[in-house]
Order: C-alpha cells, then structure tokens, then sequence
C-alpha cells in the first residue's frame, strides 16, 4: 500500500471520529450510576400501517427508555385497551411489544389502530398510531370468457381485473404451461394489468390467455379462466361469415389497410393524474396502430428529470422516482408511425403529505431559563399543527403562564423544577400525519464530564488528532482547553473547538505533544478532566525493495529497510501476489530488513510486498520478481536511477531553505539533473508542484519559498533512459506570513446597468496570499472629474459593484492585495467605463434614393455622440412592404413583421437589397449601442420600379380532344408591375422525348385562358405560358398535356369550373401500348401531388409518381401489356408525408399488342440459322411422308398445311427465349391481341382447335394412339393481322405446326 492509500485511510478514519463526535443528540446520562431523571423516548416502534400475516402471530413493537424505566399502556382505536383482559395478547416484560397469537382465532378480531404509551413520573410519551390490517387474497370471481375472433391487424384489449387484495397483487400473464407470454412494441400489458395489443397477428391465435394474481404476503397466485383469440386474415374471416350467415358479402380482399395511431388508454386528448411528494409518479400511453406506433415522451416547458427518471414497457411508461413540486407539469406521450402521429396530455399535480422541515429537540433546562420547541413541517395542503403534552391535547392540560403556543412553536419562559414534561406535535392533512416527541426536562445541575481521566490519545504528525470532552451539566456547560496546564487555547488555526466540547487539532505536529486539560463550567459549578496527547513519527521505507530478474534454482533477495516511531512496535509481512506467504516453509527467510527466497523456480515469479504495520499506522512497498533459465552473462542493463533518500531541511529562513540528500543507484547511465518538487499541506495538499531543477552531481540546493506555506519537498532523479520514481517526502516546513507580494491580475471595469460599475479581477492563489486573511482594497475615480479615490476593502472575492454611477463615463480603477500583515505593491492603474442606456435621440435627414425594382439606398445624420449614452454599435434600418404600387390598402398583405438591416460603427448610409418590385415601402432609422435600440426617426416611404412578374399562378388542361386542347392559367401572385399580356409557348413532344418546333402565342393581359386547334392526335404537348410587363417576361409554368388517341376516345372532359364540394374533379385514365395518361383537376392548397397505381387484384405496394403541383396531366410509362392497373391521384401533407386527399380509383386496362422486334432479316447468324432450320424441317417432312405411306389410310398431311399457324411465337420479355405454346391458357391475351375500350381480350380469329377440323368436334383415337376420322369442314378464318396473307408457311411456322 502506497503513502497515498495510507493518508486516505487515515482521513476516513479521522471523518467518522469528527462525525460521530459531533452528532451526538442532547441526552440525559442514564448510566446505572446516575440518578439523573428524563422523561420517556420512544425508541422503536411498528411502522404506522402494519399489515399481518393470519398464519402468524401479530407483533407490535414498541419501546422506550427513561429515568426512571418507563411503564406501558395501550389505546385501541382510542380507547383504553385492557392487556390483562386478553388471554390472547402478552406484553413483553420491561417492553411494551405487544405479542397476539391470533392461532384458532378469527384474526379479524384484531383489525384496529393501535397506539403506545410510554410513561414515567416525568411525563408520557406516544407512538405514532399503528393500523393493523389481515393480509387478503380472495378468490376470482366465476365467469366464463367468451372466445374473441378477430380481424388481423386490428387493436385488442384483453381484460384482467383481479379481485382487489391487500396489499394489491402483483399481475402477470402465462399459458397453460406456465410460460410467461412474450412482451414487446407491439403487446404490453398494462398498469392495471391489462394485455394490449397495438395490431394483431396470426400468430397471436392461441386458446390458453392467462391471466394470474400473485398475492405476496399469502404467497398465493389465483387465476383467471383462459381466453381464446382467433386472428383471421381477411380471406379466412369472409369465409368465416359466409358460412355463418349464408351471405355472399365480404369484408374485403386484402388485410386490414394500414392506419394512424390512436390511444387505447388513455382515453381522449387529455386527462389528468395526481401523485405525492417523495412517491413514484408512473404515466402509461398504450397506442394502436398499423405498423405499430413508436412512443415518445417530453415535458412542456421543462426538462424531465434525467437522475430520477426511467422508461419502461417499451416506451409506454414513464417512471420519476422521490417526485418533488418541481415535477408537476403537463406531460405529453406521442404515437408516431408511417402514417401520423398523435399525442395526449396529461397534466400532472404533485400534493404533499406532511414532511419534516425541523422537527422538535429535546430541551434540557435550568430552573428560570427560557426555551423554544419548534414544529416546522411544509405539505400541500398546509397541514395543520396541533399540540399535546403527556398525550393531553394542550388546550386541555393544565394552564401554565410560562408556556406560550404559537402555531409551529412552544415557548417556554422561566421554567421551574418539576415542570418536566413530554410535549407531542402532530402535523396532518388529507393525505397522512406527523407526530413527534420532544422532552423538557427541567434539571439544576452542576457540570459533570463523562470523558473517562487521563484518557491517552496517539496520532501520527501531519495528522489530525481530536481530544474529548463530552460533559453534562443544566444550564449547558462552558468547555475551556489549556495544555500543559498554562496556556489557554484559543478557537483558532491549529485549534478548533467544537461545540461538544471536542478539541480538534487540524495538523498534528511533534511540538502538540503533552498533557490537555479541559474544564466544564456553568452556574452550579466546575469540573475539570485531563487527557494526553502523544504525536509519533510515521512509518516510513527507507529502502524499497527492488524488481529482480533471477536464474532458476538462484536465491532471490528482496530489501525492505523501514525506519518507526520507537515507541511503537513494528510488524513486518511479506505479500505475494496480495497474498501472505505460506508459513514453515524454508525456502521463504524473513530477517528483520529482508526477505529470501532459496532456488527459486516459474512459480515463484509474481510481486512480492513488503508491509510495516504499527498500532497507529502502516506502510508498504512492492516489486516484481522474473525467473528465467541460466544464460550467459548478459550485457549491462540500462535503467532509470533509484530515487534519492535522506532528504533533509538546514539553513531555514523565512524565504528560503537549503535541502540535501543522498544520490539513489544510477543503474549503469549517471544522473543529468534533479528535479526538486514541493507541496502546500496548507493551501493545495496532495498536489505536487515543479520548483526548481539542478545538476545530476549536487546533493545540495537553496530553494526560494514563499510566505504561510506548509511545504514538504520531494526529488526525482532523471538518467538517459528516463526519471526515478519519487523520492520520499522531507519534513514538513512552515514558512511565517509576510505581507502580498503581488496584486490581482486582468482588473476589468465594466458596467451591466446603465447606473453600476463592476470591477472584477482573477484573485490570487493560496499560494501567493503570503498571510492569512486575505482580501482586497478597490480604488475608483471618475476620469477627469478632479475627484478622490473612493476606497472599499472586500473579502476574497473576485468583483465588486459601485452603484448609483453616471451613465457611460470613463473611470480609473485600481485593486490591490491586503491580508492581516500587510498591504501588497502599489497596483496598476485600469481604464473602464460605467454601464449604458439606451439612446435617446432619433436619427434624422432620412433619404431613399430608389436603383432599380429590388434596390434602394438610405442616408441618415448620425446622431450626436452624447446621446448614445454608451458604446456606438451602428444604425439599424427598419423597413417593410406595405402594398403593391396598384393595390388599394384594403388588399394589402396584413400581419408581415418588419425587416431590419444593420449598418456598423457610424455609418450615415446603407443599402436595402431584394425588395418586391412595384411595391410601397415603409422606412425608419434607429441608432444601436451595446444595451439596445433608440428610438425611431420619422418614417419614410418610398416606391420601387416595376419588375419582372413572378409566373402564372396555376397552368391547367381541360376539354382534351383528337386535335384540340383547352388551356386556363391563374394570374401570377405578384406582377411586379402592370401586365402587358402571356406569351404562350407549346411544342409536341415525341415517343423519345425529343421536342418538336415551338410554336408562340401572345395573348392579352386580361384573357386567362385559350384553345388551341389544330393539334396532332395522340400527342403529348410540352406548354409553357410567362406573364409579361414592361420590363419583360418573368419566369414561366410549364405542364404537359396528350390529345385524344384517334383509335378510341376514352376522355370525359373536363370541366373548367371547380366543383362543388371534392378537391379533386374526376380522373380520366386512356391507355396506350406500354402506359397510361391521367387527367384531373385540383382546386385544393398546396400540397405534394402524386400518381399512385398498382396492379389490379395483387397485395404488391402502390407505386408512386411525383407530379407537378400545377399540372393536371401526367403520363405513366412502363406498364405490362395486357394487365389491368388500379390508379388514383393523390395530395399528401409535405411535412409529415400523410395523405389528405384523393380521387376515386380507375381501372385501366394495358392493350395487349405484339412485340416490336429489330429487322433481322439481314443478319448472317439469322440466315445461317434459318437454313439450318429448313434442312431440319425436310429431313423430318421425309420421315413423316414415310410413316404416313405406311400407314395408308390418313391423307391428314394436306390438312396440317392448311391449318398451319400464320404467327411466329413472340419471344418472351424476359429472357428473349422463344415460348411454348399452350393451348390452356386461353384467358391470357395473345401478343397479338386487341383490347376492346370495356377492357376485354377478343381472340384472334386463328386460333386453330382439334374441333374446327372435326364434323362434330368428338374426335377419336384407335388402339395406337393415331387419330380416326378425317379433317373436314374447316372453318374459313377472317385476317386481321398485318403478317398474315395467302402466301406458303415459313418454316418457323411449319415447325410450329409440326410440334
């Protein structure tokens, strides 16, 4: 253990000596040799609401102490209980515990409030009032859980509502097996025991939901009757209904739809929630929703308190543990998901039960002498106090015209003997009680000191050391100390004098030792009592022991030179690895300085500590011990130097000291320098402090101190390889107070009002004090005012304020150091200024000189300097927008604050940059110093030039046709000038999104709309339309729009006018080969416009399409042929992404239509691969004419050449492969396919059946599997495709109708 470990436990032991010194209560001695009379104390006593086992008996605790013992009684819900009466019930002897066997009774017998008291000659004293309760754990009610079937997705709440027990039981839910039901965000189980569940799964079906009380006085758990959920997905629960109610209706295709989240508990927006001081305020949010909601919690307008604050169940209760009044407040938990948020308020009030804030002390006076007994108690509502004394109310005891009540307080003037009494106070509101016993105890007695004589006391110097004097006497004793008998010690630095009368000496040095007498004195008389005080020299290791790196099988030897007290006896241990060393070992050789360790081998490797313990003190040091195999003789070691030893003090003066010491071992590299460091005992103990260097060869060294220092110096030497460790610590050194050497440093004089002046500096250290009490002398003079220094000397403190000062005026100002010896040098002289006001005058000659539309340039006149009253910051420029130039002011904007520009130092103008073009302004100028503003110049106002317009509010479509197109546009929402007219610009937009020749219109400033004729069909059409003023064009709206295809006119159109009513007029959905064009109006706020559409019957997510919040058209691209697409339009919420508007749902239906594929005609690998085909194809037309002249009875060959199929395959859009042909599958629509505009697929008319060759469609088979019965009565087939025609088949074509 090192010196540090040493001088902590030291202190700890010295802090828990002080402590229970001087904690002492005030008592009367009750030893068996005093005759001292005190009233009775309740000393332990059963809780006030005691809650009994009926299997057990009832104890209820109460004792007490008192001169002479006291006697006990009982009070049974306030009357009188007759212990002797009750066989039942015993009294422990000298107690007044009462014991009840409740065995063969009905333990409800005994359910009261009970109360002690504890009496003597000398008054009674009560316990609190103890209600005692039977522990209940009643059964579950009978009641059978009808099952729960429900939708998934959907909330739930599964009720548990156990009987009420006493205490409350503690709730928990399981299966059938015992296994406790898994918790998580999505289920939770509730404050009061309730399951929640936010969403329910599948997988939440079960039959077994159990809910189990547990009761833990009875260690009993009751059950509730299992309940049984089945979750349906929406496909099982239509069929579910169907079977039950014989309908066809259903609850819908898919699972329940995502939604918002709402609060299952608590209910509603709001709701409130008390809780008392000192409890645990707990605030449960349960929310459901679809996904499942994140809770949040905040408080409003304040923080929560993070040290005594915790979250549980997943987020949903907030836990504050010892709530204080601070905590009341509106508290808000919120439920977020993908889709919303919602948030409830519950607002929190924090109510007291009564608390002590002083409770009543026992008074031991002498006969005349006057005493207080105070009840402070605080509560809310404030409690009300009332008085008794021996168990009487006090309005009913017997006058006494020396006791005075007043509210919280007793005063007692010139008590008399044998007025002793117990007096009770009881604090109460709705919420609880307080009751306390505090003794008088009128006594006439001379002191007495109860410390035993000549009691010897031992310390270690540099210690604290505390001498007792514990003593009694009425009136109070008076404690006085001398030592050595002569010399009369003064509550003073080294000495304290506690208020108990113990003697505290704060650094225990040689010099204190001796012989202390104290001496107790009051009215009555004197006593007196001797101790000793013996201060010893600490234990210290002179020499440590060192690291060694031994051989195997050599001895190991470690050092340990330790220098004592002699008067104390040293024990030495030796550790190994904080181990003690196996005693009657050999190997192991403990000498008085070292220890031995014979033919060590690995397991002797470890760290090896030497311990010194006296009675008083110890002190160790450890080094580390290696074994390794014998090796050659290894090459010289380099290390760091031992550290120094013997350090010691000669030379002392008041500002410097010679120290010398003796070199440690330089380990093979010779010492360069030392370095000297001290520490302040008195002003930083513990902290070392670099004071000087030296060469490596001196031994020797003059230090320079510093006055009222307690220093103790310590060397460290340094080699090549690096610095020893410290050496040990010289002999403390005192040096004698002198007078400051230095001042404070960075004075400062500023002012925070506009009539103070504070002058602030960085106080000196303890260490450049030099003296005892120090503090510090302020000088101020206003600057050039031919006035005194005003001087004020404050304590040490780092500022002071000068009031009632002039308002910014220059003042000098000087600090200098003061303690009790002396005055520091003459100090510096400091420039500041008094505190500022706000200015007083207004800038004038205000002039706007207008650029441009956005540009506009003010001049003012400074102000005179006299008026800023404090440092000049600059001008600030105030100027708002009032109305457009061609607006009246009835339709200007109203509610716009003001903008302000700031101009630094004295500027006399500025520049206003962005102004609105065309518009009024409003100026006013106001000067700025470092408090604030002055007031305003007179306003001006001035007008800007007319600007570009800002673009047309809105750009819709309407009345789509094969050719024609309808455009209407909204005025922009500032012109910026007065309107010259449109312009017009659109051009077609083709399949590759290149864009075709532009055409222009100009179109007059009142006409807000135009058709356009002429179009091309089937087109989309880029548009963009500016506004225009004298200035020119301002930036433009630009949407897109499609003609009617000429094929099929599917556009309803759409109506300019907005509906009454929706937001959104009808969608209008037309579908061309790979896509869709939607159109629609919006007449709703602004707000993010999107596409969204989804393939129809499928659980897959819509997709969504940004569109431009003022176009009206859009174009979905990318569709699958032949499929049919949900689609809506949509206006979501741009900061929390939640939908708020749509339209209704159109179908659409892709046109199913042939792959347009690359001309590959003329590519070689397709020629190669075509002739490869036709050999193949008449190689297998030989076999085939082959087997059919064989067989000779089936001319089908003309037959299968005139129903070849017309149509290649298309490749799949896939992979490109060619696909397989299927006959099975005809409600698919084949590539070459028509959609009719009702969205059907009709069948080409060439798809070729078994049943068009046959008569009667019933084709047979003969014994081998050929066909019987010939082709005949083929069906003659309408073209229409472009790709087919009278012409032979290819031989694609011929392969496919060969397979």
């Amino acid at each position: 253990m090192d010196r540090k470990s040493k001088w902590a436990l030291g202190v700890a032991a010295w802090l828990t000596t002080l402590l229970v010194h001087l904690t002492s209560a005030l008592e009367v001695p009750l030893d068996r040799k005093s005759d001292l009379p005190q009233p009775p104390t309740i000393t332990l006593q059963s809780p006030k609401d005691y809650i009994f086992d009926p299997r057990e008996n009832i104890v209820i605790i109460c004792e007490a102490k008192g001169k002479p013992h006291p006697g006990f009684s009982w009070t049974r819900n306030g009357s009188h209980f007759d212990v002797e009466k009750d066989s039942k019930v015993l009294m422990k002897p000298d107690s007044g515990t009462l014991i009840i066997d409740i065995s063969g009774e009905k333990a409800e017998a005994y359910e009261a409030t009970y109360q002690c008291l504890a009496h003597n000659e000398h008054g009674t004293a009560l316990s609190n009032e103890i209600v005692i309760r039977q522990s209940r754990s009643p059964l579950w009610s009978k009641e059978r859980n009808e099952a729960i079937t429900v939708q998934a997705g959907v909330s739930l709440v599964l009720q548990c509502r156990p009987p009420a027990g006493l205490p409350p039981p503690v709730i928990f839910w399981m299966d059938n097996i015992f296994q406790k039901l898994p918790l998580n965000e999505r289920v939770s189980q509730a404050l009061n025991g309730d399951l929640y569940f936010a969403n329910v799964l599948p997988s939440d079906t079960r039959n077994d939901y159990i809910c189990y009380a547990r009761f833990p006085h009875t260690q009993t758990i009751q059950q509730k009757q299992p309940i049984s959920v089945t979750v349906l997905e929406m496909d099982a629960l239509n069929d579910t209904v169907t079977a039950v109610y014989n309908s066809s209706g259903s609850y819908g295709d898919t699972r329940s739809e995502e939604r918002g989240p709402g609060f299952m508990t608590p209910l509603g927006s709001s709701s409130t929630q008390m809780v008392l001081r000192g409890d645990v305020l707990e605030l449960e949010c349960i929310a459901e929703g679809l996904p499942t909601p994140e809770i949040s919690w905040r408080k409003e307008g304040g923080e929560l308190p993070s040290n005594r604050m915790s979250i549980h169940n997943f987020q949903r209760t907030l836990r504050i543990v010892n709530v204080v009044e601070s905590d009341a407040g509106d508290y808000r938990c919120a439920a977020k998901n993908k889709l919303g948020n919602a948030e409830h308020s519950i607002k929190v009030t924090v109510k007291a039960s009564p608390f002590w804030i002083s409770s009543p002390r026992n008074l031991i006076l002498a006969p005349n002498e006057t005493g207080i007994l105070n009840c402070r108690v605080g509560g809310d509502p404030k409690p009300k106090i009332t008085w008794s004394i021996n168990g009487i109310p006090i309005d009913n005891a017997p006058l006494d015209p020396s006791r005075k009540v007043e509210e919280d307080t007793v005063i007692l003037n010139h008590v008399q003997s044998g007025s002793s009494a117990v007096y009770q106070c009881n604090a109460s509101n709705e919420f609880g009680y307080l009751m306390a016993n505090a003794f008088v105890s009128v006594l006439a007695e001379p002191p007495r000191v109860l410390t035993p004589p000549n009691n010897v006391y031992q310390v270690i110097s540099n210690n604290p050391a505390l001498l007792d004097c514990a003593s009694f006497g009425s009136p109070m004793p008076t404690i006085t100390w001398f030592k050595d008998s002569t010399m009369a010690i003064q509550n003073r630095d080294p000495y304290v004098i506690h208020e108990n009368g113990t003697l505290e000496i704060n650094v225990a040095q040689p010099l204190n030792t001796g012989r202390y007498t104290c001496i107790a004195t009051n009215a009555l008389g004197i006593k007196e009592n001797h101790v000793v005080l013996e201060v010893k020299e600490p234990t210290r290791i002179l020499r440590l022991p060192e690291y060694k790196v031994v051989q195997r099988n050599m001895d190991a030897v470690f050092e340990c030179k330790v220098k004592h007290d002699p008067s104390l006896v040293p024990t030495m241990t030796w550790l190994k690895d904080h181990t003690a060393l196996p005693k009657g070992s050999d190997r192991y050789v403990v000498d008085a300085e070292s220890l031995t360790i014979r033919d060590v081998t690995e397991a002797d490797e470890g760290t090896y500590t030497c311990m010194m313990n006296t009675s008083l003190d110890q002190d160790s040091a450890s080094a580390m011990l290696t074994v390794v195999e014998a090796t050659p003789t290894p090459a010289i070691g380099y290390e760091q130097p031992d550290p120094p030893t013997d350090l010691e003090l000669t030379d002392q003066t008041d500002r410097n000291v010679q120290l010398t010491w003796i070199p440690g071992d330089e380990n093979n590299s010779p010492t360069q320098k030392f370095l000297i460091q001290y520490e302040d005992l008195l002003h930083q103990p513990n902290v070392w402090v670099n004071l000087t260097e030296v060469p490596g060869t001196s031994t020797t060294a003059r230090l320079a101190l510093s006055p009222y220092v307690y220093y103790s110096f310590r060397i460290l030497a340094q080699n090549h390889v690096g610095f020893s460790q410290p050496s040990r610590s010289s002999r403390q050194y005192r040096t004698n107070p002198a007078a400051p050497d230095v001042n404070p440093s960075d004075v400062l004089a500023t002012g925070t009002d506009h009539n103070n002046l504070v002058i602030s500096w960085k106080p000196l250290t303890g260490l450049q004090s030099n003296g005892p009490a120090l503090r510090y002398k302020i000088l101020w003079r206003q600057k050039d005012a031919d006035q005194e220094w005003v001087e004020e000397t404050v304590a040490n403190v780092s500022q002071h304020v000068v009031t009632e000062t002039p308002t910014y005026v220059p003042y000098e100002v000087k600090v200098q150091a003061v303690n009790d010896y002396g005055n520091g040098p003459e100090p510096k002289m400091v420039l500041g200024y008094s505190g500022e006001d706000l200015p007083y005058s207004a800038p004038e000659g205000v002039q706007i000189t207008v650029h441009n539309s956005t540009l506009a340039e003010v001049h003012w006149e400074p102000v005179p300097s006299s008026t800023v009253r404090g440092k000049l910051q600059g001008y600030k420029v105030y100027y708002e927008r009032e109305r457009g130039v061609h607006e009246t002011d009835a339709e200007a904007q109203k509610g716009v604050a003001p903008q302000t520009l700031t101009f630094g130092g004295d500027s006399s103008e500025g520049r206003l940059h962005g102004l609105q073009p065309y518009s009024v302004y409003n100026l006013f100028v106001r000067v700025l110093n470092s408090k604030g503003e002055g007031p305003p110049s007179a306003s001006k106002s001035f007008e800007t030039l007319e600007g570009v317009p800002e673009s047309p509010s809105f750009l819709r479509f309407s009345n789509h046709n094969m050719d024609s197109l309808t455009l209407e546009w909204g005025p922009p929402l500032n012109n910026n000038g007065l309107l010259t007219g449109y312009t017009l610009k659109y051009q077609p937009v083709n399949s590759s999104s290149e864009l075709g020749p532009a055409e222009l219109m100009t179109i007059p400033a009142n006409t807000t709309s135009v058709t356009l004729v002429n179009l091309k069909s089937s087109t989309l059409y880029k548009f963009h339309c500016y506004a225009t003023t004298i200035k020119g064009s301002g930036p433009s709206i630009m949407g897109e729009a499609f003609t009617i295809m000429d094929t099929v006119g599917l556009f309803c159109p759409v109506c300019s006018a907005r509906p009454a009513g929706p937001v959104f007029g009808p969608l209008n959905a037309t579908a061309f080969e790979d896509g869709a064009v939607l159109s629609w109006e919006y007449f709703g706020q602004p707000m993010n416009i999107f596409v969204e559409y989804t393939v129809e019957h499928s659980k897959e997510e819509w997709k969504r399409e940004t569109v431009n919040s003022s176009a009206h058209s859009f174009t979905i691209k990318g569709l699958k042929p032949g499929a049919s697409y949900k689609v809506r339009v949509v206006a979501r919420d741009p900061v929390v992404d939640s939908l708020v508007h749509s339209t209704e749902e159109e179908l659409v239906s892709v046109p199913a239509v042939a792959n347009r594929q690359v001309d590959i005609a003329t590519q070689g690998w397709f020629i190669g691969l075509m002739c490869a085909i036709a050999l193949l194809i008449l190689v297998l037309l030989i076999v085939c004419f082959i087997k059919r002249n064989k067989g000779g009875k089936y001319p089908v060959k003309e037959k299968e050449e005139a129903h070849q199929d017309p149509e290649i395959q298309p490749m799949k859009e896939d992979d490109g492969t060619f696909g397989e042909y299927s006959d099975t599958e005809d409600h698919k629509p084949l590539k070459g396919s028509r959609t009719a505009s009702n969205g059907t697929v009709r069948r080409d008319e060439s798809d070729d059946s078994l049943v068009d060759y046959g008569e009667g469609g019933d084709g047979q088979f003969n014994e081998d599997g050929s066909f019987i019965g010939q082709y005949s009565g083929k069906k003659e087939k309408d073209t229409h495709e472009g790709n087919e025609s009278s012409e032979a088949p290819s031989p694609v074509n011929a392969m496919n109708s060969f397979i």
